[in-house]
C-alpha cells in the first residue's frame, strides 16, 4: 500500500523540487520508503507501506522504457507472474508492483482487466510519450487529478494537487449542494472546483496535452439474469468468499480483522479463521453504557474464534476536539459521515499490532443490508395516505422533543415522514442524507442542484430495490464509505482490505433477484442463509447498528465549543457560501433540543475546518480578484 503523486510539465516550467513536496504530503500513506523519478516531461513519486516482499519493490519502478508508481494490492499477482514468466519476462522481486509493471509492458492497458485487487496507479511509457492512470473496479483506492493548460496533476489525495500553487483552490457550488444533501460528493466531482476523481473501473490517458477517459469494467445489477435458486446462490457465495478471504490474507506483515459483532464483519472473521495459520487478531470499538454499544456481540465472536482481541472504548475522553481537527486534516476532502471518528480511532489502535486489516465494507450494498431499503418499501405504501394527512403527521412529529440517542425514534419518524412527501428517487437519498432541497435553497447563498438532479435521473423511475442498491454501490460506497476508510486508515499507515468487494463477488451479486436480498422485513436474505449454521443466532438476528458516534449528543456537549468556534458568524459570512441567519437558526434549534441537526452540523463542521485549513476560496472571492486584476491592468 502506498501513496502516489505526479504531474506533467510539457506546457509549464519544470520545477524538480515540486514532486518532493507532493510526495511528502502523503508520507503517512507509506512511511517505509519514498522515491521519485523525473524526466523533461513528467515527474512521478511514491511513498510505500511495505506489505509484500519487504526487502525489495522500491518505487518508482522502471523497466524497458516504462516507469510505474502503484498504490494497492493485487491478489492474483502470483498467477499473473507465472504467466508473464512463461512469456519471457524476468523478475527481480517477489512483489506485486513488478508484476503490474511487466503486465503493462506485455498487454498495455488491456492488463488492467486482468488485475484482481484494489489499486490506483500511474505508468509512463517513454516511446509513446504517454501517461496512463488507472483505478480499481470498485473505487477502493483513490486517485485525484486536475488539468491546467496542457498539463495534468494527480495523486492519491487532494493534498498532492494543492501543493502546486498554480492550481486554484475554489469551491464547486454544484458539489457543495450535493455535499450538503448527501453528506459526500458523488461521481467524478469534488468540492474543489476543477479537481476530479478518476471514476472506479476507469483508466485515463495523457499524451501531448490531450487526455481521454475509458471505462474498462462495470457491473450492472439491473441488466443481469438472476440466479435460479437460493440454494445455488448460497453454494456459490460460499465458494467465492472462501477464495476471496484466502487471497485477502496474503501478506508478509501481520494481518487482523475489524470486528463489529454484526453479520458482515463476523462473516469475514469466520472465513478468515478457516484460512489463517496463526491466531487472528481482532479489533473493535465499544461505547460503554450507550444503547448502541456492540461489546457483547463483539466479545461473543472473539471468544467463538479464539482471537487475540483488542478493544477501545470511545467517549468524551478519547474523542477530543484536538482529535477532530487532526481527523479533518487527514480526511483530505471533507466527509460529513461522523462514522469517520470511530474508524479513525479503530485504525490508530489496529496499527499498533498489524499492518493489514480485513473489513466488511460492501456487503450492505451488494446484498441489501440498509434499513433505508425497507424505508423505500414502507414509503410506497405510506404514499397511499392523502398528502395533507402526511404533512400534518410530519408537523406533529417535528414537535417531539429531540432525543440524545444516536438515532432516536423522533429522528427516524421525522425523516421517514418527510421522505414520503418526496418522489421515490429523492426520498432514497434523503434517508441517508441531511439537508433537504428546500433547506439547501435557504441555506446556500448561491444554490445550484443541477448535478444532483442529473444523478437522481440515473435511478430508474420504476423497479424493485435493486435500483437503489445499484445507486448506493455506484456512489455511496466509493465516494463515502470507501473514501472514509481509506483516509482514516492510511493516516495511520494501515491497509484495510474489504473482502466482499472482490469483483467476482460483485459480479455474482449483480445477478441476484430482489427476493434473495430482502423479504418482508428481513435484510440480506442470502448472506443470512449462508451463515445460519456458521454464526450464533444472536448475531444473525440482531439489527444493524452501523459504526457511528452519538453526534447529536456530543455536539451539544463536549464538542460544542469546537462547533461554535468553527461555525462562527465571521467565518460563515466571509465564506460567501452560507446564509448566517439560516445556519444560526439550525444551531439554535439543535442546542435547544427542539430538533436533532447533529448530522447536518457535523457536515458543516468538517466543511469549514477544510476551508480554513486549505484556504479555499468562494467563487465570489475569485471574481473579486479577477475584477481587481482587470482594473489594475
Amino acid at each position: 500500500m502506498c501513496g502516489i503523486a505526479g504531474f506533467t510539465h510539457a506546457g509549464s516550467v519544470f520545477l524538480p523540487e515540486r514532486i518532493h513536496q507532493a510526495v511528502s504530503s502523503v508520507a503517512h500513506r507509506g512511511p517505509d520508503q519514498q522515491g521519485i523519478w523525473q524526466n523533461e516531461t513528467v515527474s512521478l513519486g511514491a511513498t510505500r507501506l511495505k506489505v509484500i516482499d519487504r526487502s525489495a519493490g522500491s518505487q518508482p519502478m522502471s523497466s524497458d522504457g516504462f516507469t510505474l508508481v502503484f498504490n494497492g494490492e493485487i491478489y492474483n499477482y502470483v498467477e499473473l507472474r507465472d504467466q508473464l514468466i512463461g512469456l519471457g519476462h524476468q523478475f527481480a522481486t517477489a512483489c506485486d508492483t513488478e508484476v503490474v509493471l511487466h503486465a503493462f509492458i506485455e498487454w498495455d492497458t488491456a492488463c488492467i482487466e486482468k488485475l484482481r485487487g484494489m489499486f490506483a496507479f500511474a505508468v509512463w511509457g517513454e516511446s509513446r510519450q504517454r501517461l496512463v492512470l488507472a483505478r480499481d473496479r470498485m473505487g477502493i483506492k483513490p486517485l485525484y487529478y486536475t488539468r491546467r493548460g496542457r498539463d495534468i496533476y494527480f495523486g492519491s489525495e487532494m493534498k498532492t494537487i494543492f501543493c502546486h500553487p498554480e492550481v486554484g483552490r475554489s469551491i464547486d457550488l454544484n458539489a457543495l449542494d450535493t455535499y450538503l444533501g448527501l453528506n459526500y460528493v458523488p461521481g467524478a466531482h469534488t468540492l474543489a472546483a476543477g479537481v476530479l476523481k478518476l471514476l472506479p473501473g476507469h483508466f485515463l490517458t495523457w499524451h501531448d496535452g490531450e487526455i481521454s477517459s475509458h471505462c474498462y469494467w462495470q457491473a450492472n445489477p439491473l441488466a443481469q439474469s438472476p440466479l435460479p435458486t437460493l440454494e445455488d446462490s448460497t453454494a456459490q457465495l460460499d465458494q467465492l468468499l472462501t477464495q476471496a478471504v484466502k487471497e485477502h490474507l496474503i501478506a508478509d506483515v501481520p494481518v487482523g480483522v475489524w470486528l463489529s459483532g454484526g453479520i458482515d464483519s463476523s462473516t469475514v472473521l469466520h472465513y478468515a479463521s478457516q484460512q489463517a495459520s496463526t491466531q487472528l487478531k481482532t479489533f473493535s470499538i465499544t461505547f460503554n453504557g450507550r444503547e448502541f454499544d456492540e461489546a457483547r456481540y463483539v466479545r461473543e465472536m472473539a471468544a467463538r474464534y479464539a482471537t487475540d482481541h483488542h478493544e477501545l472504548d470511545l467517549g468524551p475522553a478519547t474523542v477530543t476536539p484536538e482529535s477532530i481537527i487532526e481527523l479533518a486534516y487527514y480526511s483530505d476532502e471533507p466527509n460529513a459521515d461522523a462514522g469517520a471518528v470511530p474508524v479513525w480511532h479503530l485504525s490508530r489502535m489496529s496499527a499498533k499490532d498489524v499492518t493489514v486489516a480485513l473489513s466488511g465494507e460492501g456487503a450492505d450494498e451488494l446484498f441489501g443490508g440498509y434499513i433505508t431499503y425497507l424505508a423505500d418499501r414502507y414509503a410506497r405504501r405510506a404514499r397511499i395516505v392523502p398528502r395533507a394527512i402526511r404533512r400534518l403527521s410530519l408537523r406533529s412529529a417535528n414537535r417531539l422533543r429531540a432525543s440524545n440517542k444516536k438515532i432516536g425514534l423522533d429522528y427516524k419518524l421525522q425523516r421517514f415522514l418527510h421522505g414520503t412527501l418526496l418522489d421515490e428517487r429523492s426520498s432514497h437519498i434523503f434517508w441517508n442524507g441531511t439537508f433537504s432541497r428546500d433547506q439547501r435553497r435557504q441555506l446556500m447563498l448561491s444554490h445550484d442542484d443541477s448535478h444532483l438532479l442529473k444523478l437522481l435521473a440515473t435511478i430508474p423511475a420504476r423497479g424493485d430495490v435493486r435500483r437503489f442498491m445499484a445507486f448506493d454501490q455506484a456512489y455511496y460506497l466509493p465516494d463515502n464509505l470507501l473514501a472514509k476508510v481509506d483516509r482514516m486508515s492510511m493516516a495511520h499507515s494501515l491497509e484495510v482490505r474489504p473482502a466482499f468487494l472482490d469483483h467476482r463477488i460483485v459480479e455474482f451479486a449483480a445477478r441476484l433477484p430482489a427476493n434473495q436480498c430482502i423479504q418482508g422485513r428481513t435484510l440480506k436474505i442470502l448472506l443470512r442463509n449462508l451463515m445460519k449454521d456458521k454464526l450464533p443466532q444472536s448475531v444473525l438476528a440482531r439489527k444493524k447498528q452501523g459504526l457511528d458516534i452519538p453526534v447529536h449528543d456530543w455536539l451539544r456537549g463536549h464538542l460544542k465549543p469546537l462547533l461554535l468556534d468553527t461555525l462562527n458568524r465571521k467565518s460563515i459570512e466571509e465564506s460567501g457560501l452560507i446564509s448566517w441567519s439560516h445556519l444560526q437558526s439550525v444551531l439554535d434549534l439543535h442546542m435547544q433540543r427542539k430538533a436533532n441537526y447533529g448530522y447536518h452540523l457535523w457536515g458543516m463542521l468538517m466543511l469549514f475546518l477544510w476551508i480554513e485549513r486549505w484556504k479555499i476560496q468562494s467563487p465570489r472571492d475569485i471574481q473579486a480578484l479577477e475584477d481587481f486584476s482587470a482594473v489594475s491592468a
